[in-house]
Order: C-alpha cells, then sequence, then structure tokens
C-alpha cells in the first residue's frame, strides 16, 4: 500500500493532461534519435549514457512550444529514453551474430526481421516484469534511484523556467560542425607514426640477424567530441583507468609482441618500412592483444557480479515477494498506483515467451532445445530484471551491470545447449537469442524502473507511462537495426570491416561472439583467453577499483581512449576549480548538471552527424567533392586539430563554472555520475 504520507509533485485527484498525440509523438521523436546516437556510441565507445536527461531537456522545450504540463513532459521523456535501453541491449548482442560467422552478411531482409523480433520480445518481457515489481520498489526507502531524483528536479526546473536546453543544443551543435568538418576531412582526426628500433637499441649486432627488430606505434588522442564528453561524464578517475588499458595493449603487449614475433608476421618479400611496421603491429593487436582482453573481460563482469553478490541476493529475493505482492488482485484506486491490469501481464508475459520460443526453433532447429532455451530465458530474465531494477535503484542506469548480467545467461545457456548437444552454428545462434533477448528485458526493466521513479515523485500515472514504453519499444525496435546498418555498411565502403572492426569494435558483442562460439563451437582461442583471465585476475589482486574498464580500454583502439582520458582530466579540471573557488555542495551541482548537459550534448552531435555521413558513404554519395578543394585532403597540419581540444575544453569548463550560482541557492540533485 503506498505510504499515505507522501505527496507527488502533482496531487493525486489532479485530473492533469499526461498521456497525450503530441507527448507520444514527441516521446517517439527522442527514442528513436536518442537510440541512434547511443548505438553510436555503444559500438564506438562500447559505453552508453543515459538518455533521461537529454529526454527531459528535449522534452520540457518542445512542450513548452505547445504548453505541456510537467506530466506531459514526464511522459515523453519516459518514452524518449527507452530507446536507449533497446540500443544497449541490441549493441551488447546483435553484432554478435555477425562477429561470430553467423551472418555472413549483415544487412539482410531476413536479419533485420530475426533482430526486430528479438528487441519487441526482450523489451515487453522487460517491462512486464516491471509492472510486477514496481510498487514496492519506487516506495523502499532504501533505494535512493539518485538518476530519477536528479531527472525529476530538472522537470521542477523547467516549472520555474529554466530547462538547460540551450546547453544541451548548442553543444550538440558543436559536435555536429566539430564532426562534419572532420568528415570533409579540413583537419585530420588522428595522428601515428612508427617508431622503428635499430639494431644497436635493441641489443643486437650489425652483423646479427634482426628477428627481434620492432618498435612501438605512437598515437594521438582522437579528434571526437563523443570520446571527450564520455570521459567528462565517467570522470577522471575511470577515464584514466580506461586509458591505462589503451597504454598497456600498445605501450606494452604489443611492442613485446612485435619485438619477438613481428618479422615473422611480415609480408612475404615486404620492405620491412615504417608502414609494414605500423599494419604489423596492428595486426599483433586485433588478434593476440584483443583477445587477451576478452578473457580479462569475462574474469572482470564475474567479479563485478560477486562484489554486488549481496544486492543481487537481495533483489532476487525481493522479487519473489513483490510478485505475490502483485498477485494478491488489490484494488487501487489511486491514479498514481495504477499499473497494468494483473491480467494483461500475465498475457504479455505469455505472448512474448511464444514469441521468443518460434525464434529459438528458428534460430536451434530443435523443439527441445527451443523449449529449454525459452526457460532459461523466461526465468533469467524475470530475475534479471528485477536485479537490474533494485542496481538502478542503488547506482542509476548509467552504472547498471547489464552486460555482465548478460554474460552469466550467455554462459549458462552455452553450457545447456552443450549438455543437450547442440553444436555448430545452430547451438550458437541459440546462445546469442537467449543472451540477446535477456540483455534487452535487464536494459529495459532498468531504465523503465528508473522513469517510473520520476514519475512516482512527479506524480505520474504507472499504466499510463507503461503503455507508452510498449508503443516506444515496437517503434524503437523496428528502428534501431537501421542504425546498425548504415554503420556497418558505410564503414565498409570506407573500406573499413565494418562491425567488430577499428571504427566500430563493439566489444560487448565481440565477447559474446568468441564465447559461444568457443564454448558450443569448439573454437576458443583458449590460451590467449586464459592468458587474459589470468590478468584479470591480476588486476584484482591489485585491487584495481573497474578491472573491467581497463580490459575495455586495451580492447578500444589507443586515439579513441586517449581521447575518453582528455575529457576526464577537463572533468578534473573542473573538479579542481570548485575546491579552488570553494563551491559548496549545491553549486557544485549545478556545475554537474549543466556539465551533463554539455557532454551529452557533444555525444549526440557527434553520433547524427556520423550516422548521416555513413548513410551517404552507403549510397556512395561522394560528399567530399562538395567542398572543392578539400577532397581527400587534409589542408591544415595535424596540430591545428588540437585547437578542437582546447575549445571543447574551454565549453566544458567555462560553462559550467559560470552556473554555478550563489552558495544560498539550494542544491539539486547531481546529473553526473
Amino acid at each position: 500500500m503506498a505510504d499515505s504520507r507522501y505527496k507527488p509533485y502533482v496531487p493525486t485527484d489532479t485530473d492533469m493532461k499526461e498521456f497525450t498525440l503530441k507527448a507520444l509523438i514527441i516521446g517517439l521523436v527522442m527514442c528513436v534519435v536518442l537510440g541512434a546516437a547511443n548505438a553510436y556510441l555503444g559500438l564506438k565507445a562500447g559505453m552508453t549514457i543515459a538518455a533521461t536527461y537529454p529526454a527531459a531537456v528535449i522534452g520540457m522545450a518542445v512542450l513548452r512550444l505547445f504548453k505541456g504540463t510537467i506530466l506531459e513532459e514526464n511522459f515523453a521523456r519516459t518514452v524518449g529514453s527507452i530507446g536507449e535501453s533497446i540500443a544497449a541491449g541490441a549493441i551488447f548482442t546483435l553484432p554478435a551474430f555477425f562477429i561470430g560467422g553467423l551472418w555472413p552478411e549483415f544487412a539482410t531482409k531476413g536479419h533485420y526481421l530475426e533482430s526486430t523480433a528479438i528487441m519487441i520480445a526482450g523489451g515487453v518481457l522487460g517491462i512486464m516484469f516491471v509492472a510486477l515489481l514496481r510498487r514496492v520498489m519506487v516506495e523502499d526507502p532504501e533505494l535512493p534511484f539518485p538518476e530519477s531524483q536528479a531527472a525529476s528536479e530538472i522537470h521542477k526546473a523547467g516549472r520555474a523556467g529554466g530547462t538547460g536546453a540551450a546547453y544541451l543544443f548548442g553543444a550538440m551543435g558543436v559536435g555536429a560542425v566539430i564532426q562534419a568538418m572532420a568528415q570533409f576531412r579540413v583537419f585530420a582526426t588522428s595522428w601515428e607514426k612508427f617508431v622503428t628500433w635499430s639494431k644497436s637499441q635493441i641489443g643486437l649486432s650489425e652483423g646479427a640477424v634482426a628477428t627481434g627488430q620492432g618498435g612501438m606505434l605512437l598515437s594521438s588522442p582522437g579528434v571526437s567530441p563523443a570520446y571527450i564528453g564520455v570521459g567528462y561524464i565517467i570522470g577522471p578517475q575511470l577515464g584514466s583507468l580506461t586509458f591505462s588499458g589503451g597504454l598497456a595493449a600498445w605501450g606494452l603487449f604489443v611492442p613485446i609482441l612485435t619485438y619477438f614475433i613481428g618479422p615473422s608476421l611480415l609480408p612475404e618479400g615486404a620492405a620491412a618500412g615504417e608502414q609494414t611496421w605500423a599494419e604489423t603491429a596492428t595486426n599483433v593487436w586485433k588478434y593476440i592483444v584483443r583477445p587477451i582482453a576478452i578473457g580479462g573481460m569475462l574474469v572482470s563482469a564475474v567479479y563485478t557480479l560477486y562484489r554486488m553478490r549481496e544486492s543481487l541476493f537481495t533483489g532476487l529475493q525481493r522479487s519473489i515477494g513483490d510478485v505475490k505482492k502483485a498477485a494478491t488482485g488489490e484494488h487501487v484506486t489511486i491514479r498514481t498506483e495504477r499499473d497494468i491490469n494483473f491480467k494483461w501481464i500475465m498475457v504479455g508475459i505469455g505472448l512474448a515467451s511464444i514469441a521468443t520460443f518460434f525464434i529459438y526453433l528458428y534460430f536451434a532447429q530443435s523443439f527441445f532445445a527451443a523449449l529449454v532455451a525459452t526457460i532459461v530465458m523466461v526465468v533469467a530474465g524475470f530475475f534479471f530484471a528485477a536485479v537490474s531494477g533494485y542496481l538502478v535503484g542503488i547506482i542509476g542506469s548509467s552504472n547498471n551491470p547489464v552486460s555482465g548480467l548478460t554474460l552469466s545467461t550467455l554462459l549458462v545457456a552455452a553450457v545447456l545447449m552443450v549438455i543437450l548437444g547442440m553444436k555448430g552454428d545452430p547451438g550458437v545462434a541459440a546462445v546469442l537469442g537467449v543472451a540477446a533477448v535477456v540483455c534487452v528485458a535487464a536494459a529495459v526493466a532498468g531504465e523503465m524502473l528508473q522513469d517510473l521513479k520520476v514519475g512516482h515523485i512527479l506524480g505520474g500515472t504507472p499504466w499510463r507511462m507503461q503503455a507508452g514504453d510498449l508503443i516506444g519499444i515496437v517503434v524503437a525496435s523496428a528502428v534501431m537495426f537501421v542504425p546498425l546498418i548504415i554503420l556497418h555498411q558505410g564503414d565498409i565502403k570506407m573500406g573499413g570491416e565494418g562491425l567488430g572492426g577499428e571504427m566500430y569494435p563493439a566489444p560487448q558483442a565481440s565477447l559474446m561472439a568468441l564465447l559461444s562460439r568457443g564454448i558450443v563451437g569448439g573454437e576458443m582461442a583458449w590460451p590467449l583467453v586464459i592468458v587474459g583471465m589470468l590478468m584479470g585476475l591480476g588486476f584484482i589482486l591489485m585491487q584495481v577499483k573497474s578491472p573491467m574498464i581497463v580490459c575495455v580500454g586495451m580492447y578500444l583502439p589507443l586515439e579513441t581512449t586517449f581521447a575518453i582520458f582528455i575529457g576526464g582530466m577537463i572533468k578534473g579540471i573542473v573538479e579542481r576549480f570548485n575546491l579552488k573557488k570553494g563551491h559548496n555542495d549545491a553549486q557544485k551541482a549545478r556545475v554537474d548538471n549543466i556539465g551533463v548537459l554539455l557532454a551529452a550534448g557533444l555525444i549526440a552531435g557527434e553520433a547524427l552527424i556520423g550516422l548521416l555521413f555513413a548513410a551517404l558513404a552507403m549510397f556512395d554519395i561522394k560528399y567530399n567533392e562538395w567542398l572543392p578543394g578539400f577532397s581527400g585532403i587534409f589542408p591544415f597540419p595535424f596540430y591545428i586539430s588540437l585547437l578542437v581540444f582546447v575549445l571543447i575544453g574551454w565549453i566544458l569548463v567555462r560553462f559550467p563554472l559560470n552556473n554555478a550560482g550563489s552558495p544560498d541557492e539550494p542544491a539539486p540533485p547531481s546529473a553526473a555520475h
């Protein structure tokens, strides 16, 4: 029963506009756009950002033009942010079908239908599971829901006249312009040079055979507003950990391996010039260092779940009790306590489970294996949806270890497929199918519960928010495969490898592909993976704060981790200025909120323009010819590109600090994580 002492921002007996056509349309547009932006970011950097804040700001800014109510803003934000969770579920698993060799061609009609069915089934299950658990979890005083509190304050601030939209849209414009200039090759986006060691430097006499000759590939940070924005959001400590993985890969593993085995990898008859050595070093990283990083990611994911074991067990225990309470059939008359009817929830779970069974039957070509996979999916999906929601209540959706939960499901499903005698591609496909549905369900559950908590604070109606998200899930699922196709095909047209390649490494999906193919298909590069697992264990024994982030840093290109590190250092500068100026908690919270909006805008601006240019490349549109004199040539040397870092750094330092406000103003909850 709801706590009678709690009073939402909008009274429960108020008949205010909420689920309206304009709010739904605005929410669906944001759902698709923010989902596509997160897909771009996740494939490139292995991370996504919470869409709650930009969705809240954009929804408020647009609805203000139509004189929308705060409940319409809440509804639009709820629908708009669900696309990010669909994107997270998609990018963590769907590229694994291509990377693992199950889909020789990624962009086909059949794969679109398979992916859409997986996303809809997982999304519907996530919403239905949360509808069972909502009442107790959003009212639990032990769950602070930090990001929900911050989002609700953004809406309340909008009622008082401030939205922060100017900072978000302004940063989007900056990110878009910089990315467009990079695509037109106005400036170089990176610089690299292979430093070759001479015989004397590596201890060889002039007459000796240079079997150990190699060197080190030096690289600059990538000129990317999105990477800098990610680094700013995660902060200096996590940004440094990410970069430490890049330094370990390119400053230790690659040079050592290139020294010992590099000459044997040189193309036959090729001259050992700088470019040849650079290509050799890159191959060493791709085919040796990255599998080692995946082994580290595997151990790190298990360790992350182990550290959260108390929260996990508590979440599982609570979920069982919550279902019992939901099934009691209590008649709720208060508007702010009405969820989707329990009977319809059961129907939704049943239909989604049946649809999932046929998906698995299509993959596995075995009735019994598909039935077992469906049972595993439903059980794991429910418990991990509950755990995901519980963790969001503690640490927020931005820090929710969805990929770790998915990995646990994948391992269980893989072992079951082996026990059932499933081998080859059908078994691998079934395992990835289970992981994909559970991943989407867990991601959607966490995001939905976070939005329901915002609605609980503001006075929204739960069943309307849940119904809106069901519509958003269907729309996002129908659209989300398109950005993946655009990025994949566009990269191939520009000479890349598509998903899983250097431009879009998709680290989580690569891990899923390697494990499923290795366990079920027997094709695991076990020596390298075991080395990586021992390395991950070493990180744990050294008490590294986040071994997973270090291993992801090893997996990503150095220019990516270097740029993320730069963003983290910029955030560190802001924090130092906060201390120097003696800002109190209220001022620090305002600085953090403006900084997060600016960083999110930089990410969204680059992502949307990146998608646009990838689409142009996919359709063979020669956009480089649009600017005479620039086609394919960088007119300015790389050190000019460094001015971009100066510009972005100035924006991310000056504007947040200038909006610290008076020390007497009350503190809003911080949107920084």
